[in-house]
């Protein structure tokens, strides 16, 4: 009777050790997918707005216009951190679109760095 008393608490301590070992991993796991998720959203965003730009541009819009459309389009994101560039060359016009993403969490941020830099050029043909 007393051996199994003993055998329970020794499991309850092993369980509480291996506990406790797992669960910073599931943290940093949780934290990874949350900063991937929003790094991915921006990148989607940014994107979405810098063909927005090029359609526009294509099409006879100047820069400040196109420029405009790419804020509007990407009502997602902070407009103070959106950078754009345009270039037009012979027929075409490529819009570039950047946009820094500032981690939250401290725990990814102290393994890449802070803030990434998300980006999308697109090149389209002027009509």
């Amino acid at each position: 009777m007393e051996m199994a008393i003993r055998r329970r608490s020794d499991e309850r301590g092993q369980a509480l050790v291996e506990f406790t070992l797992v669960v910073p991993l599931l943290v940093i796991l949780l934290f990874g997918i949350v900063e991937i998720g929003r790094i991915g959203n921006a990148y989607l965003t940014v994107t979405h707005a810098a063909r927005h730009g090029a359609r526009y541009g294509a099409v006879g819009a100047d820069n400040t216009q196109i420029t405009a459309r790419v804020l509007d389009s990407a009502t997602a994101l902070n407009p103070a951190g959106i950078q754009t560039s345009i270039l037009r060359s012979g027929g075409d016009i490529r819009v570039r679109v950047a946009y820094p993403v500032t981690l939250i969490t401290p725990v990814i941020s102290g393994m890449i760095p802070n803030p990434v830099v998300v980006s999308s050029e697109v090149v389209m043909r002027m009509e």
